[in-house]
């Protein structure tokens, strides 16, 4: 018990050094390197002690005691270009700022995991776990300041997600049901520079902000005959960051009171089937942005999330397979469907154009189609290693901004993922 607290310590360090941004929106398309091997599909195949908080009824495959631990090292690469033209009444009316495209440099992060699982009997199964569960980033400090002619506001974006568990699962003969009490680590940082009516640098931000909120998983799985179905719920948690959203929107004039930026519920149904040493696994699952404090603010649409995986395994190894898709979340709206940013002046800004821009330049989760690739190695009957690498092919969204004109961003993504389990 003082090794698996000595390691979740460490994973909380390593998560709290870093930031992750994630993938299906703000959340990862998978959590271990087997579910990412196979692009995110885990919710009607088990992947042992690492099904505690996908599907926790999958936790019943363990034999004894399984003790899962590694990371995801991610790499993610985002790009913005923002087209912006001085207001009427104001000195050089008319003219349009574009530095072109800008590099985040949020672009190398680390995702820790610890999973384990506990056979108490036939019947009786309970877990531990400490995931890093999504987040998201961009970095644009090093960009140049507005009143320079830079349009990215130098702004930095920081949300990140460790959710820890206690998966309590129950089997009977092949049909098996568990639920995964949650507390959820959540902390946030939103900061930029505007300029004032006088060209002078105005620092938006209010520190780092951080929250501890209670949620729960629970899952249902049937195994017969190597066709395994399951189906899982992931609670909304709303999480509580004072002053970060409320002081980022007050940067631009709008009295904005919501401080809740919640990690949205889930739904999912997954199945697999498993002849021989083959293995083919689908799952889908509806992620509820739109019901989400927050991001329901912030005009983003549920996700619907289809993955695709294969697993060709031996007693010695096995090759994985995935492809995961999902419609990007955030959409653009139309200008002048929500008003001015100050009511009663026109030459303020378009509201909804403002959120197009607060989307695509601080919060751009729009990639939308991942391949996964992966496999196991038995470095003895007790131990073996996982590996796992995802890419997100690069997609561009063009919306109108908060002054009329374009705003683009570019985001692909890689990932490497290696676990170590050990059975015993």
């Amino acid at each position: 018990m003082k090794k698996t607290i000595k390691l979740a310590v460490v994973a909380a360090l390593a998560l709290g050094a870093t930031s992750a941004f994630a993938t299906n929106g703000s959340a990862l398309i998978g959590l271990g390197a087997k579910a990412r091997g196979m692009a995110g599909t885990g919710i009607g195949i088990s992947n042992g002690a690492e099904s505690g908080l996908v599907n926790p009824a999958l936790i019943t495959s363990v034999k004894n005691t399984e003790v899962s631990f590694g990371g995801t090292i991610f790499m993610p690469k985002v790009k913005n270009e923002n087209n912006l033209v001085v207001p009427q009444g104001q000195p050089g009316a008319g003219a349009v700022y574009n530095t072109g495209y800008e590099n985040s440099t949020a672009d190398m992060n680390v995702i820790p995991e610890i999973s384990i699982a506990n056979k108490i009997s036939d019947n009786f199964y309970v877990g531990v776990g400490m995931w890093g569960t999504g987040g998201m980033g961009v970095d644009y400090r090093d960009t140049a300041a507005v009143n320079a002619g830079g349009t990215q506001f130098q702004m930095v974006t920081n949300l990140q997600l460790m959710q820890f568990g206690v998966p309590l699962a129950y089997k009977l003969d092949g049909f098996s049901v568990a639920i995964t009490p949650l507390l959820q680590y959540g902390s946030l940082d939103m900061n930029y520079v505007s300029a004032d009516q006088n060209g002078n640098s105005v620092q938006n931000g209010a520190g780092v902000a951080q929250d501890l909120k209670f949620g729960y998983n629970v899952g249902l799985a049937y195994e017969i005959s190597g066709f395994t179905i399951g189906a899982s719920y992931k609670s909304q948690i709303d999480m509580d960051y004072q002053d970060q959203l409320t002081n980022a929107m007050a940067g631009f004039g709008v009295n904005y009171t919501n401080t809740k930026l919640s990690t949205p519920a889930e739904l999912g149904v997954g199945a697999s089937y498993k002849m021989g040493a083959n293995t083919i696994a689908v799952d889908y699952k509806q992620i509820k942005w739109s019901d989400a404090k927050g991001y329901k603010d912030f005009q983003w649409d549920n996700q619907n999330v289809v993955s695709l995986g294969y697993e060709y395994a031996t007693k010695g190894w096995a090759v994985r397979l995935g492809y995961n898709h999902a419609s990007s979340p955030i959409t653009e709206q139309k200008l002048g469907s929500m008003g001015s940013i100050v009511q009663g002046n026109p030459q303020s800004g378009d509201m909804a154009g403002l959120i197009n821009t607060m989307n695509l330049l601080g919060f751009p989760g729009i990639v939308e189609s991942h391949i996964g690739l992966g496999g196991t190695y038995a470095i003895s009957q007790q131990t073996s290693v996982d590996l796992a690498y995802t890419y997100a092919p690069e997609v561009k969204e063009t919306f109108k901004n908060f002054a009329g004109q374009d705003v683009s961003t570019k985001h692909y993504q890689q990932a490497v993922s290696v676990q170590v389990s050990y059975d015993f």
